[in-house]
């Protein structure tokens, strides 16, 4: 098969795919995913860097380096030092993921907001994209990038979009990409297709966020990459294109963000 589809954001160093990791990947290879983003930090500051040790052993795959909202209460100076140290590696492409999450609050909103801030500065200084994970905090979010990052002129993509159309457009004319996951997929997403339809189609990107949000047909399951598929054909669909034409969309779109070859 050849590799035409793209698969924005996975945490692949989840506890989940300790027992299959390497299957895992082959499976995502085998499906035609031409590139992957190991999203890193999914377990807190400390282990931020396992996603960069899983992309440096395929050539195919990238990865990101950052303190995700939930852990923010957990960063300390010395987590912005393997921040900056982390970044000198070709295989990091992006800070990432950072933002804010008001729905679980699993830290205070003031801790993410300031960590948040500070990643931000810190990807100016290095002049990497940024991928944001945003849930119920758009408001904060749209004030924060307005006032540290929308002029840095490096971008970025919002991870899982989940935000209304007025979002979409903000970001948009920021200059984002907008990555959709398999909750596009629901029943019930209708509102989210709907914003979906409306972006451009060299701004969107496709995701698992895996092992999270599963696809319609495997809800209930663990998700992994070769899932991505699904996704593409659900944004596909939204914009009279062939799979393949919207795979190979998603791959440029990526490419260009991130000026792969």
């Amino acid at each position: 098969m050849p590799n035409l589809l793209l698969d924005s954001h996975a945490h692949l160093d989840h506890s989940d795919f300790d027992a299959d990791r390497d299957a895992v990947i082959m499976r995502a290879r085998a499906a035609g995913l031409q590139y992957l983003l190991s999203i890193g930090g999914g377990d807190g500051p400390d282990h931020m860097d396992e996603a960069l040790s899983i992309a440096k052993r395929y050539e195919w795959i990238y990865a990101t380096v950052g303190v995700h909202p939930h852990e923010a209460r957990q960063a300390e100076d010395r987590h912005f030092d393997m921040l900056r140290s982390a970044v000198g590696d070709p295989k990091v492409v992006a800070i990432g993921e950072i933002g804010l999450d008001y729905h679980y609050d699993h830290s205070p909103r003031d801790v993410q907001k300031r960590v948040l801030i500070r990643q931000l500065e810190l990807a100016r200084e290095v002049k990497l994209p940024i991928v944001i994970h945003c849930r119920e905090a758009w408001s904060d979010l749209r004030q924060i990038i307005g006032e540290h990052w929308a002029r840095a002129g490096f971008g970025g993509f919002l991870h899982c979009f989940s935000g209304s159309r007025e979002d979409a457009v903000a970001f948009l004319d920021w200059g984002f990409l907008l990555s959709f996951a398999g909750n596009l997929t629901f029943k019930k997403a209708e509102p989210l297709r709907a914003v979906a339809r409306e972006v451009p189609v060299d701004r969107l990107l496709s995701e698992t966020d895996s092992p999270y949000l599963a696809p319609a047909p495997y809800r209930g399951k663990r998700n992994e990459p070769a899932y991505v598929l699904e996704v593409t054909r659900e944004l596909a669909s939204l914009h009279n294109l062939s799979e393949e034409d919207m795979g190979r969309q998603a791959v440029a779109n990526f490419a260009r963000l991130f000026r792969l070859e």
